[in-house]
């Protein structure tokens, strides 16, 4: 089956399944594979050129007219919605269905009692901080930690200062979207105590998110509590 996946952990997932995309993004990860673009600017005529079976998409990482303009070039098109892990398990039952391929539903437990309130940033000059509704916040209130953004819109703007006042107990910095390393560290800790995390742990669902929330829990053992 010839599947075009324009969604880094969607790629993945389908790895893990043997149904290796015969092109992704150049954010996947997959430097085999050809590249058609990146999730917000897709060469549309060249995935049209590959003739494929299947695109992927989802309403959190592609555009709209991306989507659009893949279906009236006569490409089938999944399109999937993840903005919690609530949504996973159906996501990756509609993308098993058409791919044809077989998916254990994820059990993840129950949450965590609140032991801590956070700030996540995702981005940097200006920063741009993890809101809701998103995956990334779900995972956190899953494994106990309070999004100080909870409810400000997915993915706000903000300024460090504004930040401080809000008392979070901890500074998550995600290594992706922004690769944020200690040369940030000076600059998080005016906020909190700042622990460095793996990105995709936190923003790539699928195959990976059971594993995942282990190894984010694990990391996030020794947080300060709130």
């Amino acid at each position: 089956m010839r599947i075009v996946s324009l969604v880094p952990s969607v790629t993945e997932t389908l790895s893990a399944w043997d149904r290796t995309p015969v092109a992704c993004t150049r954010f996947c990860e997959r430097p085999d594979l050809e590249h058609v673009g990146g999730t917000k600017d897709p060469n549309i005529a060249r995935i049209v050129e590959l003739n494929p079976d299947l695109v992927v998409v989802d309403a959190e990482e592609n555009r709209r007219e991306d989507y659009d303009a893949l279906l009236s070039s006569g490409v089938e098109v999944c399109a999937l919605h993840v903005r919690s892990l609530a949504d996973v398990n159906q996501a990756m039952a509609d993308l098993a269905d058409g791919v044809d391929a077989r998916w254990s539903l994820l059990d993840i437990g129950e949450p965590r009692p609140v032991r801590a309130r956070a700030f996540v940033p995702i981005w940097r000059r200006p920063y741009v901080a993890l809101g809701s509704p998103t995956y990334g916040s779900s995972v956190l209130a899953h494994l106990g930690i309070a999004n100080i953004f909870e409810g400000g819109g997915t993915y706000p703007e903000v300024e460090l200062e504004d930040v401080v006042e809000m008392s979070a107990d901890v500074v998550l910095a995600p290594s992706e979207p922004y690769p944020f390393t200690n040369r940030q560290l000076l600059e998080l800790e005016t906020v909190a105590p700042t622990v460095f995390v793996d990105g995709k742990d936190l923003f790539w669902w699928g195959s990976r998110t059971r594993d995942a929330l282990i190894r984010l829990d694990r990391n996030l053992s020794t947080l300060p509590t709130h």
